[in-house]
């Protein structure tokens, strides 16, 4: 069945790999991205992109919602170190501008509503959780998808599906990369100075998941019986994902020959998290994750060779969010809520 689905921020790192894989699928794909980050091409990797309409989700309305079977919810700010920078703008868009989406979505009869969550609504866990463990968020951008999945959540009903993936940290190449997530980081490290040298000592535990895993688990959500998913929160990546950030470096490090790696400060990051996949292999069949951390690390060596990357674009603002976003306010293209200035 062919479907409708608008999707949010399909000039991101996710949102691009994961419209291109729902067009492969075969469906009809809109696009939404305000374009902060539009000029963040790191290679050209795609063969199918969206008609994307250039709006921000705080002013999204009805309108451009007419015929959408369903709603891929991606476009909000990207990490802790914007939340730290602009904490009020992060809660306004994060949380009340993807609340007004769903909203919005519901009032307009728009059927499914699959939201883009994140892991590190965990925060600090003793353990191994899974989706009914307690949240407990450390970061402004984590608290802001716990408030989004407890609103939206509330407003499920027989006309208005929700489904949240809490995806694992992201890694692996995209076309619109990102620098500024922890495999992709170390692995612009050790290809343009031969060096990592970690803050921490490394023993923190993250789950990590393969930005194509993600968007298979995005096409396999918006592909099930509507009463598989309706509701349902799933964790997206795999138990043998989950690593110590020492054991990501090493892997790092290992790929790139040549590579020194130290480590540093025991108290330096004290979030820490391992997460159970088990509940989106049972409900949606079929679903696994294809990629480990040393596949990823050998694909971004592979691109960082046929681009023959400089240190100069693995620093610049065009693949590290926190950079470009400064770079927006302070020659003032955008107002301090980050909605874009008359030219």
């Amino acid at each position: 069945m062919t479907l409708r689905i608008l999707v949010t921020g399909t000039e991101g790192y996710l949102g691009c790999l994961t419209a291109q894989e729902l067009l492969r699928a075969g469906h009809d794909v809109v696009g939404v991205d305000t374009g902060y980050y539009k000029n963040g091409w790191l290679y050209p990797g795609l063969d199918r992109v969206p008609q994307t309409l250039a709006l921000d989700i705080r002013t999204l309305g009805a309108e451009h919602l007419a015929g959408v079977d369903a709603i891929v919810h991606m476009a909000e700010l990207s990490n802790d170190p914007i939340g730290d920078l602009i904490g009020d703008v992060t809660y306004d868009i994060n949380h009340h501008g993807s609340v007004h989406l769903a909203e919005t979505a519901k009032a307009a009869g728009v059927e499914r509503f699959v939201y883009m969550s994140s892991c590190s609504v965990y925060g600090v866990a003793e353990g191994i959780v899974d989706e009914s463990s307690p949240v407990d968020p450390q970061t402004a951008y984590a608290t802001c998808k716990a408030l989004v999945e407890r609103d939206v959540s509330a407003m499920a009903s027989d006309s208005f599906s929700p489904t949240f993936l809490r995806n694992a940290t992201a890694f692996g190449a995209s076309p619109r990369m990102r620098f500024d997530i922890v495999l992709n980081n170390l692995s612009g490290l050790a290809w343009t100075t031969s060096k990592i040298a970690m803050t921490s000592d490394g023993s923190p535990w993250r789950p990590l998941v393969h930005a194509l895993d993600i968007a298979k688990a995005i096409v396999m959500t918006v592909q099930s019986p509507r009463e598989k998913v309706h509701g349902e929160i799933f964790n997206v990546g795999s138990e043998s994902n989950n690593y110590r950030v020492r054991d990501i470096a090493e892997i790092v490090a290992a790929e790139f020959p040549g590579c020194e790696l130290t480590f540093g400060d025991p108290t330096a990051d004290n979030r820490s998290y391992r997460v159970a996949f088990d509940r989106i292999r049972q409900v949606l069949p079929g679903y696994d994750t294809d990629w480990d951390a040393k596949a990823g690390a050998a694909q971004l060596h592979k691109v960082f060779q046929a681009i023959d990357m400089d240190e100069a674009t693995f620093t610049g603002r065009g693949h590290t969010r926190l950079k470009q976003i400064e770079h927006l306010l302070r020659t003032q293209q955008v107002d301090p809520q980050l909605f874009w200035t008359a030219p």
